[in-house]
């Protein structure tokens, strides 16, 4: 049997009087990619914010490779080897495309090896006409792809991207369906996203989110046909 990375039992985030997230059960294994998809307000952002750190869940347990997680902060999660990428930009404008990706090398890595898993991480993300440029001068899709960096030098066994694909252009969504298909040869990748024809470019598994809870979870193609999720939550030219 593969190996059981990421659980959750009963997962539940309650804010006041609203169930953000309601008893969720979820499983993914070592090297599997998992996309988490549903309307705004179906709690799947909730459900990644909770199992990341960003909150603590009013009940129910979070594991890590068996080790139970719930309430860690995020430094404390991805100190075991768990890369974070949120919504909100974790960079330094004034510093350049390698300073940014050395610095979080470094965090693991002695000098010598934070020069070397720097220039690999540049190479591997065609950061290279760009690593001597501040990020504060960079284009979204660029900066979107230093901040994978920033994730991926620390060779995690454990990726969460939100929305990695957010404002890309074509070509930038191209290149990340390319950068994340290589993060599983290494890791588990558990992405949020809202853009449905990049999930169709990279997602195998599924998880759908309602009101809280999972509604469907599936191979890709069976998520979109069902009749259900497609008229819903995806619509009807999902």
């Amino acid at each position: 049997m593969a190996e059981t990375v990421l659980e959750t039992h009963g997962l539940t985030m309650r804010f006041g009087g609203v169930v953000a997230s309601d008893h969720v059960d979820f499983r993914l294994e070592a090297r599997e990619l998992r996309c988490l998809i549903g309307p705004n307000g179906a709690g799947k952002s909730t459900f990644f914010k909770c199992i990341s750190g960003l909150l603590t869940p009013t009940s129910g347990h979070v594991f890590m490779r068996g080790e139970e997680v719930t309430g860690w902060m995020p430094h404390q999660i991805a100190s075991l080897g768990v890369g974070i990428k949120t919504q909100t930009p974790n960079v330094m404008d004034q510093l350049d495309v390698f300073e940014n990706i050395w610095l979080a090398a470094r965090r693991f890595h002695d000098v010598a090896e934070a020069n070397r898993k720097a220039e690999d991480v540049i190479d591997r993300l065609a950061l290279g006409p760009i690593a001597r440029t501040n990020l504060g001068e960079l284009a979204h899709g660029e900066r979107q792809r230093v901040e994978l960096g920033l994730v991926t030098v620390g060779d995690p066994w454990l990726v969460l991207l939100d929305e990695p694909a957010a404002g890309m252009s074509a070509q930038d969504v191209e290149r990340m369906t390319d950068i994340i298909h290589e993060l599983t040869r290494t890791a588990a990748v558990v992405i949020v996203e809202h853009d449905m024809q990049f999930i169709r470019s990279i997602a195998q598994k599924v998880t759908v989110f309602h009101q809280g809870a999972v509604l469907m979870e599936d191979h890709v193609d069976a998520v979109m046909s069902d009749p259900t999720v497609r008229n819903v939550y995806l619509g009807k030219k999902a």
